[in-house]
């Protein structure tokens, strides 16, 4: 189909509008993490990337990043794993109740946090687990492993029978199947995933607000809302610590983009 001067100028004018609109507050933002703190440093020049340095410092940021680093390594990782085998037998066999089975998993997506946090926190409680990291963790591995399971059902769903049969033809047990055919075929999906559940994860604020009453397990973000009270006032080391604590979420995003962008486009055009 021909697309006319016009048409195409249209498409990028409208393209350019709401890729500004995106970008202006995160420009805004990024600049004035470099701004000056206060007027004393204003006198110094308008360039001052030792805001970060300040504010990783003065927010306790590496102890909060390890903190989500190490609940996000769990929960991806777990997710990953379980979601993979739901997703794989939900996808491809069929059993006595596996619908109304796959339906109590979709619950997972369905029902918020808020609803259940609060019985949550107390029935962790009654087992010795609040203000550990499996009390931060293992709630949002739950939440995950509901959208990780309707994600690769979707996927193993699309895949043409015929690769599954013939695989079995030559005697491939259904692990084979899966290790060495359905996941390499399968990257891309499974990168989307990651991705979007490390960013979940890293994002997440009610649950280790509330799982770690002492704060002895607060993530980043949750640091980043406490730093806030100490800065009501300049907003240079506020800023900065907002950039720390959004640049991993960032760089995942950049490494992983080209099998993100897949995964996404291939689920945008199956069940």
């Amino acid at each position: 189909m021909k697309v006319s001067s016009t048409e195409r100028f249209l498409n990028y004018a409208v393209l350019i509008v709401f890729s500004l609109l995106v970008l202006a507050p995160m420009l805004t933002i990024l600049a004035e993490a470099f701004g000056p703190r206060d007027a004393a440093a204003g006198r110094d020049g308008a360039f001052h990337p030792g805001n970060f340095l300040a504010a990783w410092e003065e927010g306790r940021f590496g102890q909060y990043m390890g903190t989500s680093v190490l609940v996000a390594v769990i929960v991806v990782s777990l997710t990953v794993v379980l979601s993979v085998l739901a997703g794989y037998a939900f996808g491809t066999m069929t059993f006595r109740g596996s619908q109304a089975l796959f339906y109590l998993f979709l619950l997972g997506i369905m029902v918020p946090a808020e609803a259940i946090v609060v019985p949550l926190f107390f029935d962790l409680r009654a087992l010795g687990l609040t203000d550990t990291v499996w009390a931060v963790a293992m709630p949002q591995v739950a939440q995950s492993v509901a959208f990780g399971t309707y994600w690769m059902r979707t996927y193993f769903r699309g895949v043409s029978p015929a690769i599954v049969d013939a695989a079995r033809m030559d005697g491939a047990s259904p692990g084979r199947i899966l290790w060495s055919i359905l996941m390499p075929m399968g990257r891309p999906a499974i990168t989307t995933m990651v991705v979007l559940v490390f960013m979940w994860t890293w994002n997440e604020f009610l649950i280790p607000l509330v799982m770690s009453p002492t704060g002895a397990f607060r993530t980043a973000p949750l640091g980043l809302a406490f730093f806030q009270g100490q800065y009501t006032q300049g907003t240079a080391l506020l800023a900065a610590g907002a950039v720390l604590v959004a640049l991993p979420v960032v760089v995942l995003y950049f490494i992983l983009q080209r099998h993100f962008i897949k995964g996404m486009l291939e689920g945008a055009v199956k069940e």
